[in-house]
């Protein structure tokens, strides 16, 4: 029996696993890189679907830590014209399936709900190799080790534990956004606060868009999408964030000032975030003592899926281990056999989201997505 499982990353996935193998009184160890929880920000909003992210939050016994974090009101969506007309307005009637929290806050209470000494911070891995009869060795950045039996990568787009099973690389998309926040937004921005609303807003033109999230408090969380190649963005310099956002607005001329304000009177340095992703359909033959969940299984353009399927992943691994604790490698064979077609539909119907988006009839596009009464997912 070698039930004590070696995860890597300390991301929504390996923690909803870490605490799902808990509550099964499996013991598990985290590694990660960042050197404390709040090394790093935490990204912003996260609609937690009732088809997989509260699934896994149920499996982990967190429903209720949950239910505590949900912003009201964030549901709303909201499609513009260029021009700031509103287009389609959807309210949040409090019925929806698809409550938003802070990404900092769900990893939060994950953090809380698991043993102390779980998650080993500080431990950046710089290889992964295979020792032969499924115990693998996880080499880090200071030069320590740890030889395992059951090792997650729950490392992100660009794990250091898929070589061991894929050679799959993340692949640029041909789009990448550029995050900026507008603060107390109510109060010192309110052109932009009325033209976003109380949830999300999607500005659209064929290949652009300025899109925002109302996030706690009066804070604007904008994503400036822009599909263009990575030399267009490298021939920026972002060092030099005046000059960075004046050329990023630039592609927005003659759009509402409201909306454009979300750009230029950003009041924290505008940061690019390319698009990548894995195959559509990545998957790999079973090796012993390893296996993926989240970004390092499937990763994919932004869909609204990706924290729910890591969660999901998780919660999923984690019963399959919990289901085999004699035999693991049945556990894991079971969890891949569910993982690859589960991911492999969502991937998919994320992309066709993303086309709506951006292709040559927005916002007209995702403006029929929601009249023909069609959820993204």
């Amino acid at each position: 029996m070698r039930t004590h499982v070696t995860i890597i990353g300390a991301g929504l996935g390996g923690l909803t696993l870490a605490r799902v193998l808990h509550v099964h009184g499996i013991p598990a160890t985290v590694y990660e890189a960042d050197s404390s929880p709040t090394a790093r920000a935490q990204g912003g909003m996260l609609d937690i679907h009732d088809y997989n992210g509260q699934l896994a939050l149920d499996a982990a016994g967190l429903m209720d830590e949950f239910r505590g974090l949900i912003l009201e009101g964030r549901q709303a969506i909201r499609i513009l014209g260029r021009d700031g007309a509103v287009l389609f307005d959807q309210p949040d009637d409090g019925t929806g399936g698809r409550p938003e929290v802070q990404r900092g806050e769900l990893r939060r209470i994950l953090l809380e709900s698991l043993p102390a000494g779980t998650v080993r911070w500080g431990h950046k891995v710089s290889g992964v190799r295979s020792l032969g009869g499924g115990r693998h060795e996880v080499t880090f950045a200071d030069g320590g080790t740890v030889v395992t039996g059951l090792l997650v990568g729950a490392d992100g787009a660009w794990s250091r534990v898929r070589p061991l099973l894929s050679d799959a690389t993340p692949e640029y998309a041909g789009t990448s956004s550029v995050e900026t926040y507008l603060f107390d937004a109510d109060t010192r921005h309110p052109a932009s606060a009325k033209a976003v609303g109380g949830g999300s807003m999607f500005a659209l033109a064929p290949g652009k868009g300025i899109l925002a999230h109302r996030e706690s408090g009066g804070t604007l969380h904008t994503y400036v999408a822009l599909s263009r190649p990575q030399d267009w963005f490298a021939a920026i310099d972002f060092t030099d964030s005046a000059a960075a956002t004046a050329r990023i607005a630039r592609e927005f001329d003659g759009w509402a000032p409201e909306l454009t304000a979300l750009i230029t009177d950003g009041e924290t340095a505008p940061v690019p975030r390319p698009y990548n992703a894995l195959p559509v359909e990545h998957r790999w033959e079973r090796v012993p003592g390893v296996t993926l969940l989240g970004d390092a299984a499937h990763l994919a353009i932004p869909n609204g899926e990706g924290a729910n399927l890591a969660m999901l992943d998780g919660a999923e691994l984690g019963k399959a281990i919990a289901a085999h604790p004699d035999d693991i490698e049945t556990g894991f064979a079971e969890y891949e056999k569910a993982l690859f077609p589960r991911s492999a539909e969502v991937v998919a119907e994320g992309n066709l989201l993303q086309q709506r988006l951006f292709d040559d009839n927005a916002p007209h596009s995702l403006i029929d997505m929601f009249t023909e009464h069609e959820q993204p997912r």
